[in-house]
């Protein structure tokens, strides 16, 4: 499938000595610790993802989620694995080209400008990610890059009436199931 964005050029970020070993530490915590308490193949289906979708996963980081998401979406799917730390694509681009996928592609940029074009996403992701966005943001572009109907999953983290509250005003989306461990919302038809 081809770059689905506007803009086919991926930008790159300069990162600072800390910014980079903040990733390394990332990394091996989800490499080694993580895991035990994540299934990955589980949590994402919890989300929604399943054979033959579009699927933008927000802050993918060294790709914990990128493989099985591909592996459910299938041959006819694709999965947009996306973060602003190019340490994070390179780490996603390794894991991809070693477990053989071909439906993947990890872009450097931000959520708040993803460059995809209009309603072209199935289902978004977001693991992992939900203390440091913007919401007010991410749900402007959520909405715009987003099929209607389509799926919005956030990992729970701590307190979601906020973040619940935030997202269904103005109708933009529902939430339509709270599992243990996933907000799952549908865009409403703009």
């Amino acid at each position: 499938m081809p770059l689905n964005t506007k803009n086919p050029y991926i930008r790159l970020i300069k990162l600072s000595f800390s910014e980079k070993i903040h990733f390394k530490m990332v990394s091996f915590v989800h490499e080694t610790m993580y895991s035990l308490f994540v299934n990955p193949y589980k949590l994402l289906k919890q989300a929604g993802l399943k054979n033959d979708q579009t699927v933008l996963e927000v802050g993918c980081g060294p790709g914990f989620f990128t493989v099985p998401a591909s592996k459910i979406v299938g041959e006819n799917g694709f999965i947009y694995a996306i973060d602003i730390n190019p340490f994070a694509i390179e780490s996603v681009n390794k894991k991809v080209k070693k477990a053989g996928v071909e439906n993947v592609e990890a872009l450097v940029i931000s959520v708040y400008n993803t460059e995809l074009y209009d309603q072209s996403i199935d289902l978004a992701f977001l693991f992992g990610v939900r203390h440091v966005l913007e919401y007010t943001k991410v749900k402007k572009e959520m909405n715009r890059i987003m099929k209607n109907e389509g799926i919005l999953a956030i990992q729970k983290w701590g307190a979601n009436k906020k973040l619940i509250s935030l997202l269904t005003e103005n109708q933009v989306f529902s939430l339509i199931e709270e599992t243990k461990k996933v907000l799952k919302f549908k865009k409403l038809a703009s």
